[in-house]
Protein backbone atom coordinates (compact mmCIF):
# COMPACT_ATOMS: atom_id res chain seq x y z
CA UNK A 1 0.00 0.00 0.00
CA UNK A 2 3.20 2.29 0.45
CA UNK A 3 3.67 5.02 -2.51
CA UNK A 4 5.48 7.97 -3.48
CA UNK A 5 6.26 9.96 -0.83
CA UNK A 6 4.05 7.78 2.26
CA UNK A 7 5.86 6.60 5.19
CA UNK A 8 6.05 2.83 5.14
CA UNK A 9 3.69 0.54 6.44
CA UNK A 10 6.94 -0.46 9.68
CA UNK A 11 7.25 2.77 10.13
CA UNK A 12 3.44 3.94 10.79
CA UNK A 13 3.42 1.11 12.88
CA UNK A 14 6.31 1.99 15.12
CA UNK A 15 4.89 5.27 15.47
CA UNK A 16 1.64 4.28 16.57
CA UNK A 17 3.51 2.26 19.87
CA UNK A 18 5.26 5.14 20.27
CA UNK A 19 3.28 8.11 20.55
CA UNK A 20 -0.22 8.53 22.42
CA UNK A 21 -0.78 12.31 21.52
CA UNK A 22 -5.05 12.71 22.30
CA UNK A 23 -7.36 13.92 19.66
CA UNK A 24 -10.79 14.84 19.20
CA UNK A 25 -13.32 11.67 18.63
CA UNK A 26 -16.76 12.77 17.62
CA UNK A 27 -19.31 10.98 18.71
CA UNK A 28 -20.56 8.23 15.90
CA UNK A 29 -24.15 6.98 16.19
CA UNK A 30 -24.46 5.60 12.69
CA UNK A 31 -22.63 3.70 10.49
CA UNK A 32 -22.02 5.92 7.31
CA UNK A 33 -19.24 7.52 7.53
CA UNK A 34 -19.75 10.63 4.90
CA UNK A 35 -18.54 13.91 5.85
CA UNK A 36 -15.75 12.70 8.09
CA UNK A 37 -12.23 12.25 7.18
CA UNK A 38 -12.00 9.73 10.61
CA UNK A 39 -11.56 5.82 10.43
CA UNK A 40 -14.58 3.81 11.77
CA UNK A 41 -14.45 1.15 13.95
CA UNK A 42 -17.30 -1.70 14.34
CA UNK A 43 -17.14 -3.82 16.91
CA UNK A 44 -19.51 -6.27 19.10
CA UNK A 45 -17.53 -5.02 22.22
CA UNK A 46 -19.11 -2.45 24.85
CA UNK A 47 -22.22 -2.01 24.08
CA UNK A 48 -23.63 -0.71 27.00
CA UNK A 49 -23.72 2.93 26.28
CA UNK A 50 -21.16 3.45 29.88
CA UNK A 51 -18.64 1.26 28.23
CA UNK A 52 -18.71 2.70 24.90
CA UNK A 53 -18.44 6.11 26.22
CA UNK A 54 -15.40 5.23 27.97
CA UNK A 55 -13.70 3.37 25.51
CA UNK A 56 -14.28 6.18 23.37
CA UNK A 57 -12.57 8.28 25.79
CA UNK A 58 -9.96 5.53 25.63
CA UNK A 59 -9.33 6.22 21.91
CA UNK A 60 -8.96 9.93 22.28
CA UNK A 61 -5.58 8.80 25.01
CA UNK A 62 -4.64 6.46 22.88
CA UNK A 63 -4.87 7.52 18.91
CA UNK A 64 -3.39 10.00 17.05
CA UNK A 65 -6.98 10.54 15.23
CA UNK A 66 -10.40 10.53 14.93
CA UNK A 67 -12.19 7.50 15.66
CA UNK A 68 -15.99 6.76 15.10
CA UNK A 69 -16.62 4.06 17.45
CA UNK A 70 -19.61 1.83 16.18
CA UNK A 71 -20.84 -1.23 18.15
CA UNK A 72 -23.28 -4.15 16.62
CA UNK A 73 -24.79 -7.14 18.17
CA UNK A 74 -22.60 -10.18 16.82
CA UNK A 75 -24.87 -11.72 14.29
CA UNK A 76 -25.76 -8.68 12.30
CA UNK A 77 -21.46 -7.67 12.37
CA UNK A 78 -20.39 -10.79 10.72
CA UNK A 79 -23.58 -10.57 8.07
CA UNK A 80 -22.35 -6.85 7.63
CA UNK A 81 -18.81 -7.49 7.01
CA UNK A 82 -19.43 -10.45 4.87
CA UNK A 83 -22.16 -8.25 2.52
CA UNK A 84 -19.79 -5.19 2.17
CA UNK A 85 -16.47 -6.63 1.66
CA UNK A 86 -18.46 -9.48 -0.55
CA UNK A 87 -20.34 -5.93 -2.93
CA UNK A 88 -16.62 -4.17 -2.54
CA UNK A 89 -17.77 -1.45 -0.12
CA UNK A 90 -16.57 -1.53 2.98
CA UNK A 91 -17.11 1.16 5.31
CA UNK A 92 -15.38 0.03 8.50
CA UNK A 93 -11.68 0.24 8.47
CA UNK A 94 -11.07 -1.78 12.02
CA UNK A 95 -13.31 -4.01 13.24
CA UNK A 96 -13.27 -5.96 17.17
CA UNK A 97 -14.94 -8.99 18.36
CA UNK A 98 -13.93 -11.75 19.98
CA UNK A 99 -12.83 -14.66 18.16
CA UNK A 100 -16.16 -16.35 17.28
CA UNK A 101 -17.47 -12.96 15.51
CA UNK A 102 -14.05 -13.16 13.78
CA UNK A 103 -12.57 -16.72 12.93
CA UNK A 104 -15.69 -17.27 10.66
CA UNK A 105 -14.59 -14.49 8.49
CA UNK A 106 -10.83 -15.60 7.97
CA UNK A 107 -9.40 -15.53 5.59
CA UNK A 108 -12.04 -14.60 2.81
CA UNK A 109 -13.24 -11.36 4.25
CA UNK A 110 -10.02 -10.50 6.41
CA UNK A 111 -6.92 -8.69 5.52
CA UNK A 112 -3.85 -10.62 6.56
CA UNK A 113 -1.92 -8.91 9.47
CA UNK A 114 0.82 -11.13 9.79
CA UNK A 115 2.83 -8.29 9.30
CA UNK A 116 1.92 -6.37 12.83
CA UNK A 117 2.05 -9.71 15.21
CA UNK A 118 5.92 -10.26 13.81
CA UNK A 119 6.47 -7.01 13.95
CA UNK A 120 5.91 -6.43 17.75
CA UNK A 121 6.53 -10.14 18.91
CA UNK A 122 8.09 -8.89 21.73
CA UNK A 123 4.46 -7.13 23.14
CA UNK A 124 4.93 -10.95 24.35
CA UNK A 125 1.13 -12.46 22.77
CA UNK A 126 0.63 -15.85 24.14
CA UNK A 127 1.36 -18.50 21.23
CA UNK A 128 -2.00 -19.97 22.34
CA UNK A 129 -3.92 -17.07 20.93
CA UNK A 130 -1.62 -16.66 18.24
CA UNK A 131 -2.68 -19.86 16.82
CA UNK A 132 -6.35 -18.97 17.67
CA UNK A 133 -5.85 -15.61 15.31
CA UNK A 134 -4.24 -17.54 12.29
CA UNK A 135 -7.76 -19.66 12.33
CA UNK A 136 -6.11 -22.80 10.87
CA UNK A 137 -3.78 -21.47 8.50
CA UNK A 138 -0.10 -20.16 8.44
CA UNK A 139 -0.99 -16.36 8.49
CA UNK A 140 -2.51 -14.05 11.40
CA UNK A 141 -6.30 -12.66 10.78
CA UNK A 142 -6.44 -10.83 13.80
CA UNK A 143 -4.72 -9.44 16.50
CA UNK A 144 -5.14 -10.68 20.03
CA UNK A 145 -6.65 -7.31 21.81
CA UNK A 146 -8.36 -8.04 25.56
CA UNK A 147 -9.63 -11.24 27.36
CA UNK A 148 -11.89 -11.90 30.12
CA UNK A 149 -12.34 -15.11 31.69
CA UNK A 150 -13.73 -16.97 34.77
CA UNK A 151 -12.11 -17.80 38.48
CA UNK A 152 -12.89 -19.02 41.62
CA UNK A 153 -13.86 -16.65 44.51
CA UNK A 154 -13.71 -17.63 48.09
CA UNK A 155 -13.60 -15.54 51.69
CA UNK A 156 -11.07 -16.34 53.71
CA UNK A 157 -13.00 -18.10 56.70
CA UNK A 158 -13.60 -20.81 53.66
CA UNK A 159 -10.27 -21.48 52.87
CA UNK A 160 -9.82 -22.90 56.49
CA UNK A 161 -11.49 -25.93 54.70
CA UNK A 162 -9.48 -26.85 52.46
CA UNK A 163 -8.58 -30.82 52.52
CA UNK A 164 -5.36 -31.55 54.16
CA UNK A 165 -2.21 -30.35 51.71
CA UNK A 166 -4.68 -29.01 48.98
CA UNK A 167 -2.99 -26.11 47.41
CA UNK A 168 -5.56 -23.15 46.37
CA UNK A 169 -4.07 -22.02 44.07
CA UNK A 170 -3.71 -25.91 42.13
CA UNK A 171 -6.80 -27.62 43.42
CA UNK A 172 -8.39 -30.85 41.46
CA UNK A 173 -12.01 -31.17 41.18
CA UNK A 174 -12.08 -33.93 43.43
CA UNK A 175 -10.19 -31.34 46.07
CA UNK A 176 -12.98 -29.08 45.12
CA UNK A 177 -15.23 -31.47 46.01
CA UNK A 178 -13.64 -32.23 49.52
CA UNK A 179 -13.47 -28.61 50.35
CA UNK A 180 -17.44 -28.08 49.59
CA UNK A 181 -18.59 -30.77 51.58
CA UNK A 182 -15.90 -30.24 55.00
CA UNK A 183 -17.21 -26.14 54.77
CA UNK A 184 -21.28 -27.18 54.51
CA UNK A 185 -20.18 -29.47 57.14
CA UNK A 186 -18.37 -26.75 59.19
CA UNK A 187 -21.60 -24.34 58.26
CA UNK A 188 -23.93 -26.08 60.51
CA UNK A 189 -24.40 -28.08 56.97
CA UNK A 190 -25.24 -25.30 55.13
CA UNK A 191 -23.67 -25.49 51.91
CA UNK A 192 -21.01 -22.27 51.85
CA UNK A 193 -20.86 -23.11 47.58
CA UNK A 194 -22.52 -21.46 44.96
CA UNK A 195 -22.65 -21.38 41.46
CA UNK A 196 -24.54 -19.52 39.09
CA UNK A 197 -27.26 -21.98 37.85
CA UNK A 198 -30.18 -19.28 37.38
CA UNK A 199 -31.80 -18.64 34.26
CA UNK A 200 -29.60 -15.91 33.21
CA UNK A 201 -26.38 -17.28 34.73
CA UNK A 202 -23.54 -18.77 32.89
CA UNK A 203 -23.16 -22.39 34.66
CA UNK A 204 -23.59 -23.97 30.84
CA UNK A 205 -19.78 -22.06 31.05
CA UNK A 206 -18.70 -24.19 33.62
CA UNK A 207 -19.88 -27.08 31.79
CA UNK A 208 -18.16 -26.06 28.06
CA UNK A 209 -15.22 -24.47 28.80
CA UNK A 210 -14.29 -26.08 32.80
CA UNK A 211 -15.87 -29.62 34.03
CA UNK A 212 -16.19 -31.32 30.74
CA UNK A 213 -12.60 -30.51 29.11
CA UNK A 214 -10.78 -30.84 32.23
CA UNK A 215 -12.36 -34.39 32.73
CA UNK A 216 -12.29 -35.60 29.02
CA UNK A 217 -9.81 -33.16 26.78
CA UNK A 218 -13.25 -31.86 24.60
CA UNK A 219 -15.90 -30.37 24.79
CA UNK A 220 -17.83 -31.63 21.56
CA UNK A 221 -16.12 -34.08 20.16
CA UNK A 222 -15.76 -36.08 23.64
CA UNK A 223 -19.66 -35.39 24.69
CA UNK A 224 -20.55 -38.82 25.42
CA UNK A 225 -17.42 -40.36 26.34
CA UNK A 226 -17.15 -42.46 29.31
CA UNK A 227 -15.14 -39.56 30.45
CA UNK A 228 -18.42 -37.25 30.26
CA UNK A 229 -20.44 -39.66 32.21
CA UNK A 230 -17.89 -39.60 34.65
CA UNK A 231 -17.85 -36.03 34.67
CA UNK A 232 -21.85 -35.00 34.88
CA UNK A 233 -21.80 -37.81 37.56
CA UNK A 234 -19.06 -35.71 39.78
CA UNK A 235 -21.30 -32.52 39.21
CA UNK A 236 -24.26 -34.42 40.58
CA UNK A 237 -22.27 -34.84 43.80
CA UNK A 238 -21.21 -31.19 43.73
CA UNK A 239 -24.45 -29.75 43.04
CA UNK A 240 -25.71 -31.67 46.98
CA UNK A 241 -22.98 -29.69 48.03
CA UNK A 242 -24.26 -26.53 46.36
CA UNK A 243 -26.31 -24.06 48.04
CA UNK A 244 -29.88 -24.82 46.64
CA UNK A 245 -30.66 -21.51 45.95
CA UNK A 246 -27.80 -21.43 43.32
CA UNK A 247 -30.99 -22.68 40.80
CA UNK A 248 -31.71 -19.04 40.97
CA UNK A 249 -28.33 -17.26 40.71
CA UNK A 250 -27.87 -15.04 37.70
CA UNK A 251 -24.54 -13.92 39.04
CA UNK A 252 -22.49 -14.60 42.38
CA UNK A 253 -21.16 -11.30 43.33
CA UNK A 254 -24.72 -10.53 44.62
CA UNK A 255 -25.14 -13.80 46.88
CA UNK A 256 -21.29 -14.11 47.96
CA UNK A 257 -21.68 -10.25 49.12
CA UNK A 258 -24.64 -10.80 51.26
CA UNK A 259 -22.92 -13.93 52.85
CA UNK A 260 -25.15 -16.31 51.58
CA UNK A 261 -22.24 -18.42 49.94
CA UNK A 262 -18.45 -17.76 50.56
CA UNK A 263 -17.11 -20.08 47.69
CA UNK A 264 -17.92 -19.32 44.30
CA UNK A 265 -17.29 -19.79 40.33
CA UNK A 266 -17.89 -17.29 37.89
CA UNK A 267 -17.38 -14.52 34.78
CA UNK A 268 -14.67 -12.14 36.26
CA UNK A 269 -17.04 -9.24 35.14
CA UNK A 270 -19.75 -11.12 37.67
CA UNK A 271 -17.48 -11.47 40.46
CA UNK A 272 -15.82 -7.97 40.75
CA UNK A 273 -18.27 -6.37 43.43
CA UNK A 274 -16.97 -8.85 45.59
CA UNK A 275 -14.45 -7.76 47.55
CA UNK A 276 -15.35 -4.31 46.82
CA UNK A 277 -15.88 -3.60 50.82
CA UNK A 278 -13.24 -5.71 52.23
CA UNK A 279 -10.79 -7.07 49.69
CA UNK A 280 -8.37 -8.79 52.94
CA UNK A 281 -10.88 -11.12 53.61
CA UNK A 282 -11.58 -12.29 49.70
CA UNK A 283 -9.19 -14.41 47.35
CA UNK A 284 -9.15 -15.21 43.70
CA UNK A 285 -8.20 -18.19 42.38
CA UNK A 286 -7.67 -20.54 39.25
CA UNK A 287 -10.38 -22.83 38.01
CA UNK A 288 -9.41 -26.86 39.69
CA UNK A 289 -7.94 -29.01 37.15
CA UNK A 290 -9.04 -32.74 36.18
CA UNK A 291 -7.31 -35.82 34.69
CA UNK A 292 -7.07 -34.31 31.42
CA UNK A 293 -5.88 -30.76 32.89
CA UNK A 294 -7.22 -27.80 33.73
CA UNK A 295 -9.80 -26.79 31.53
CA UNK A 296 -9.95 -22.88 31.36
CA UNK A 297 -12.32 -20.74 28.94
CA UNK A 298 -11.35 -17.76 27.34
CA UNK A 299 -13.21 -14.92 26.42
CA UNK A 300 -10.56 -13.31 23.60
CA UNK A 301 -11.19 -10.51 21.49
CA UNK A 302 -9.39 -9.42 18.39
CA UNK A 303 -8.57 -6.68 16.15
CA UNK A 304 -9.37 -6.92 12.36
CA UNK A 305 -9.25 -5.23 8.83
CA UNK A 306 -11.90 -6.35 6.26
CA UNK A 307 -10.79 -6.95 3.23
CA UNK A 308 -10.83 -4.31 1.05
CA UNK A 309 -11.22 -1.62 3.85
CA UNK A 310 -10.02 2.36 3.56
CA UNK A 311 -7.73 3.94 4.84
CA UNK A 312 -5.77 0.92 5.57
CA UNK A 313 -2.31 2.18 6.89
CA UNK A 314 -4.14 3.98 9.47
CA UNK A 315 -5.95 1.29 10.73
CA UNK A 316 -3.28 -0.62 11.83
CA UNK A 317 -1.76 2.28 13.27
CA UNK A 318 -4.82 2.16 15.34
CA UNK A 319 -4.65 -1.87 15.74
CA UNK A 320 -0.55 -1.15 16.75
CA UNK A 321 -1.87 1.76 19.10
CA UNK A 322 -4.37 -0.64 20.84
CA UNK A 323 -2.10 -3.06 21.40
CA UNK A 324 0.52 -1.23 24.00
CA UNK A 325 0.85 -2.35 26.84
CA UNK A 326 -0.38 0.89 28.73
CA UNK A 327 -3.37 1.18 26.63
CA UNK A 328 -4.29 -2.45 27.08
CA UNK A 329 -3.45 -1.70 31.06
CA UNK A 330 -6.15 1.30 31.21
CA UNK A 331 -8.86 -1.02 28.91
CA UNK A 332 -8.61 -3.17 32.17
CA UNK A 333 -8.90 0.37 34.34
CA UNK A 334 -12.35 1.66 32.11
CA UNK A 335 -13.73 -1.88 30.85
CA UNK A 336 -12.43 -4.74 33.13
CA UNK A 337 -10.92 -6.61 30.51
CA UNK A 338 -7.81 -8.29 30.71
CA UNK A 339 -5.00 -7.28 28.86
CA UNK A 340 -3.19 -9.86 26.17
CA UNK A 341 0.27 -8.69 26.06
CA UNK A 342 3.11 -8.91 28.63
CA UNK A 343 2.51 -6.53 31.15
CA UNK A 344 2.21 -5.99 34.69
CA UNK A 345 -0.92 -4.82 36.66
CA UNK A 346 -0.34 -1.34 38.51
CA UNK A 347 -0.67 -1.25 42.39
CA UNK A 348 -3.44 1.51 41.80
CA UNK A 349 -6.07 -0.56 40.10
CA UNK A 350 -9.31 -1.61 42.31
CA UNK A 351 -8.28 -4.69 44.76
CA UNK A 352 -10.54 -6.51 43.12
CA UNK A 353 -9.55 -6.10 39.60
CA UNK A 354 -5.63 -7.23 40.46
CA UNK A 355 -6.63 -10.12 42.19
CA UNK A 356 -8.95 -11.04 39.04
CA UNK A 357 -5.65 -10.27 36.38
CA UNK A 358 -3.55 -12.43 39.02
CA UNK A 359 -5.63 -15.47 39.06
CA UNK A 360 -6.78 -15.19 35.09
CA UNK A 361 -2.64 -14.88 34.30
CA UNK A 362 -2.27 -18.00 37.08
CA UNK A 363 -4.66 -20.11 35.61
CA UNK A 364 -3.90 -19.31 31.87
CA UNK A 365 -0.17 -19.76 32.61
CA UNK A 366 -0.53 -22.81 35.10
CA UNK A 367 0.55 -26.44 34.49
CA UNK A 368 -1.77 -28.40 32.36
CA UNK A 369 -3.86 -25.41 31.27
CA UNK A 370 -6.23 -26.57 28.33
CA UNK A 371 -7.50 -23.38 26.64
CA UNK A 372 -11.53 -23.74 25.60
CA UNK A 373 -13.40 -20.95 23.61
CA UNK A 374 -16.94 -20.52 23.82
CA UNK A 375 -18.61 -22.28 20.62
CA UNK A 376 -17.74 -20.59 17.22
CA UNK A 377 -19.22 -19.97 13.75
CA UNK A 378 -22.99 -20.66 15.30
CA UNK A 379 -24.28 -17.07 15.35
CA UNK A 380 -27.57 -16.82 16.65
CA UNK A 381 -27.71 -20.41 16.93
CA UNK A 382 -25.30 -20.83 20.07
CA UNK A 383 -28.24 -20.65 22.47
CA UNK A 384 -29.17 -23.83 21.04
CA UNK A 385 -26.28 -25.34 21.85
CA UNK A 386 -25.91 -23.95 25.20
CA UNK A 387 -29.22 -25.53 25.82
CA UNK A 388 -28.20 -28.82 25.20
CA UNK A 389 -25.42 -28.38 28.58
CA UNK A 390 -28.14 -26.88 30.62
CA UNK A 391 -30.45 -29.94 29.17
CA UNK A 392 -28.08 -32.32 30.56
CA UNK A 393 -27.50 -30.13 33.74
CA UNK A 394 -31.38 -30.49 34.73
CA UNK A 395 -32.16 -33.79 33.60
CA UNK A 396 -28.80 -35.62 34.86
CA UNK A 397 -27.60 -33.08 38.28
CA UNK A 398 -31.55 -32.04 38.87
CA UNK A 399 -33.57 -34.82 38.19
CA UNK A 400 -31.34 -37.62 38.89
CA UNK A 401 -31.26 -39.03 35.86
CA UNK A 402 -29.06 -41.66 33.93
CA UNK A 403 -25.91 -39.26 32.78
CA UNK A 404 -25.32 -42.34 29.59
CA UNK A 405 -28.36 -41.79 28.14
CA UNK A 406 -28.86 -38.32 28.68
CA UNK A 407 -25.48 -37.85 26.76
CA UNK A 408 -26.10 -40.32 23.98
CA UNK A 409 -29.75 -38.75 23.53
CA UNK A 410 -27.90 -35.29 23.86
CA UNK A 411 -25.27 -36.02 21.60
CA UNK A 412 -27.79 -36.59 18.47
CA UNK A 413 -29.42 -33.09 19.19
CA UNK A 414 -25.52 -31.84 18.66
CA UNK A 415 -24.16 -33.42 15.78
CA UNK A 416 -27.63 -32.14 13.79
CA UNK A 417 -27.15 -28.94 14.92
CA UNK A 418 -23.74 -29.02 13.89
CA UNK A 419 -24.50 -30.11 10.83
CA UNK A 420 -26.75 -28.00 9.61
CA UNK A 421 -24.49 -24.92 10.70
CA UNK A 422 -21.37 -26.69 8.70
CA UNK A 423 -19.14 -25.44 11.85
CA UNK A 424 -15.83 -26.71 12.25
CA UNK A 425 -14.67 -27.62 15.57
CA UNK A 426 -13.10 -25.18 17.91
CA UNK A 427 -10.42 -25.69 20.95
CA UNK A 428 -10.09 -27.72 23.21
CA UNK A 429 -11.05 -30.11 20.36
CA UNK A 430 -8.92 -30.19 17.20
CA UNK A 431 -9.64 -27.85 14.74
CA UNK A 432 -10.38 -29.43 11.00
CA UNK A 433 -11.71 -29.08 8.02
CA UNK A 434 -15.09 -31.09 8.29
CA UNK A 435 -17.89 -30.42 10.55
CA UNK A 436 -17.75 -30.73 14.01
CA UNK A 437 -19.55 -33.97 15.61
CA UNK A 438 -19.91 -35.94 18.80
CA UNK A 439 -17.58 -39.08 18.62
Amino acid sequence: MAGPGRLSRRALLRGALVTGTASLLGGCTGFATSGTSGLTFLSTQFTPLDEAERFRALLRKAFDGDVGYVTSDPGPFVTQVRSQVEAGAVRASVIGGLHGDLAPLAPSHLEDLTDIVSDFSSLGWPPEYLELARAGTNRTWYVPWAQASYVLAAHVDALAHLPPGADAEDLTYDQLLDWAIAARRANGNRPALGLPGGPKGLLHRFFQGYLLPSFTGGQVTTFRSPEAVTAWEYMRELWRNCAPASTNYAQMQEPMEAGEVTMGWDHVARLVNVPRREPDKWRMMPAPRGPKGRGYMAVLTGLAIPKGAPDQDRARRLIAALSKAETQVDLLRANAFFPTVRTSIPDDLPAAIRMEAGAVARQRESKAALLSLPPVGLGSREGELSKVFRDCFETIVLKGGNARSTVDAQARVINQLLADAKVACWAPDPRGTGICEVR
